[in-house]
């Protein structure tokens, strides 16, 4: 099951434990290196759409400042697609830079790959 950028980032950022929609908001935004950002509406949308899947699932609500909190957690279901989709996604990464003649992809911190130099004739 291919996912979604918005949905897959949503996934990985429940990854690690319950998370309000602020919170989910948050973690996109920094997973993403601040080029998803999402809107209330759109995360909503697509917390049920997943919710309706059977990926993600309340597991609390509470009141804070007079504001309504709702905490989203992932599925066991819902962990397996993320895995499965990161599996995917991390072949298709190997893939391109096979194509593209990249050196393997840097660790935090390091600079970006560059082009290998061609091979000798």
């Amino acid at each position: 099951m291919a996912l979604r950028e918005q949905s897959y980032l949503i996934l990985l950022a429940l990854s690690e434990g319950p998370l309000h929609g602020y919170g989910v908001i948050k973690t996109v935004r920094e997973l993403s290196e601040e080029r998803v950002r999402l809107g209330a509406g759109t995360l909503y949308g697509a917390l049920d759409r997943l919710a309706a899947d059977g990926l993600v699932t309340v597991t609390g609500e509470e009141v804070v400042d007079g504001r309504h909190r709702r905490y989203y957690d992932l599925t066991g279901q819902g962990r397996e697609i993320l895995t499965e989709e990161t599996a995917r996604l991390s072949r298709l990464a190997a893939t391109a830079r096979r194509r593209l003649n990249l050196r393997p992809g840097p660790e935090a911190g390091q600079p970006s790959p560059s082009i290998a130099p061609p091979p000798a004739p």
